[in-house]
């Protein structure tokens, strides 16, 4: 399947195809067409699988045939749990939107309310806020969600779990009740489905397997190294073979730009692409790798979405996530379509917490190898509390990740006589800022997880 295929414009096929999304993940074969045909839909899926194209793509399709959006008033909003998450919807949203005159802004506490308040004067189609500062704006009355015809909860589950259920009740009661209503979770649990049963008009459900595995081809490999010693170690992994090309993973974008300088200052054809380079920047630095012109491109999670190469041989995590399951987000660029692949990963003991996450997640320990002349000083601390270590516990369940309730005492209960139950189309806490958000540049730990 195609994602022309799934009804989408031309303006949204050709955006996908310079971004280099290849055929639709099963997240989005399932929503897109019901988004499209108008329903509710109630959404299971975790970060990675594609979620965020599942509810823009067919958003941006309807909101294109419309009028622009009036001062103050947002045609659709998305609320997500963290400034983080926000930024990241938003800026798949502008990559998503490049072929089409759309607005959209992003809304979140931690910074000033000002030119927030200029982006709606301006007019904003798309609005995508957390759930406190969308309350600060309402009150001030700098904001009118009469018009909002579209809206996307993005992990409900991990704004019940932050305490944000009487937030989300204020901001549904300040929107019309002619609306469509898109809800994603990481899982179906029951104060989910309580939830959907109080605002959604008999929504279609959606469910896919969680991505948390990875190829069986890809070789594993773990070098540990000090902190300081990481960038050398670096270029003498690439100077092995400087003809063969390197996914390399940057935790920061200030940190991919001076890794790559220094790349391209021994010698090697290297470029970066994340979040602050230009759209045009970004589609040249992976035109050049994918055409081989360039043998080493240095990418931050976000950035990194869409990279879809056929025969990629070797992924490398300069510095480990610092969410678990973006290591197999991250890896799962090479090894694809059964082809074998290597995902080596440089790790000093700072980064031994994400390192057991990951050995957690995966189920077993990956093989680690001392690289003469780049021994620690620190070694990596692989045992976990009362001593035992994390390769000898049993492997956590695929989708359930460790830390994860099952249950919520601030679970709602579904009103009386409210719309019908949910009909079938198919088959860790965050420590909290200011105003219950998450403090900005702030990863949440590991939850389910894991984008664009």
């Amino acid at each position: 399947m195609s994602f022309s295929t799934l009804g989408l414009a031309p303006e949204l096929l050709a955006a996908l195809d310079l971004l280099g999304f290849a055929q639709p993940t099963p997240i989005q074969q399932a929503a897109i067409p019901a988004v499209l045909e108008g329903q509710d839909v109630l959404a299971a899926a975790q970060t990675g699988t594609g979620k965020t194209a599942a509810f823009a793509l067919p958003l941006l399709h309807h909101l294109k045939g419309g009028k622009r959006a009036a001062p103050t008033r947002p045609r659709a909003l998305v609320l997500t749990p963290t400034r983080e998450l926000a930024a990241q919807v938003e800026e798949s949203v502008k990559s998503f939107s490049t072929k089409l005159p759309m607005k959209s802004c992003t809304m979140f506490g931690g910074v000033g309310m000002q030119p927030q308040i200029d982006a709606l004067r301006r007019g904003v189609d798309i609005l995508v806020a957390t759930p406190g500062r969308l309350i600060d704006h309402l009150q001030r009355r700098t904001l009118d969600l009469s018009a909002v015809e579209f809206l996307v909860l993005d992990e409900a589950d991990r704004m019940l779990d932050m305490g944000f259920l009487p937030a989300v009740r204020r901001i549904l009661s300040a929107l019309p009740r002619e609306r469509q209503t898109l809800l994603f979770s990481a899982t179906f649990a029951p104060e989910i489905k309580a939830l959907a049963q109080q605002f959604m008009q008999n929504p279609v459900e959606v469910q896919v397997n969680p991505a948390n595995s990875a190829a069986p081809k890809i070789e594993h490999r773990l070098h540990p190294v000090d902190h300081g010693r990481k960038r050398e170690l670096l270029l003498h992994l690439l100077s092995i073979d400087s003809r063969q090309q390197r996914l390399v993973f940057s935790r920061t974008k200030h940190g991919a730009d001076k890794l790559c300088r220094a790349l391209c200052s021994a010698g090697h054809k290297a470029a970066a692409i994340h979040g602050n380079k230009s759209q045009n920047a970004r589609i040249r630095a992976l035109d050049d790798f994918k055409s081989n012109r360039i043998q080493v491109l240095v990418a931050t999670d976000i950035a990194a979405r869409g990279i879809d190469i056929e025969d990629l041989p070797v992924v490398i995590n300069y510095d480990l996530p610092m969410v678990a399951e973006d290591y197999v987000h991250r890896i799962g660029r090479t090894g694809r379509n059964g082809r074998s692949g290597e995902a080596i990963s440089l790790a000093c003991a700072d980064e031994s917490d994400q390192l057991r996450a990951i050995h957690r997640l995966l189920g077993q320990e990956i093989p680690r190898s001392e690289i003469e002349g780049f021994i620690p000083t620190q070694p990596l601390r692989l045992t976990a509390r009362g001593g035992q270590r994390d390769g000898g516990r049993a492997a956590q369940p695929q989708g359930q990740p460790q830390g994860q309730r099952r249950d919520n005492p601030r679970s709602p209960q579904p009103r009386r006589g409210h719309p019908q139950a949910p009909r079938h189309a198919h088959a860790g806490r965050p420590q909290r800022g200011h105003g219950g958000e998450q403090r900005q540049g702030q990863r949440a730990p590991m939850r389910q997880r894991g984008e664009s």
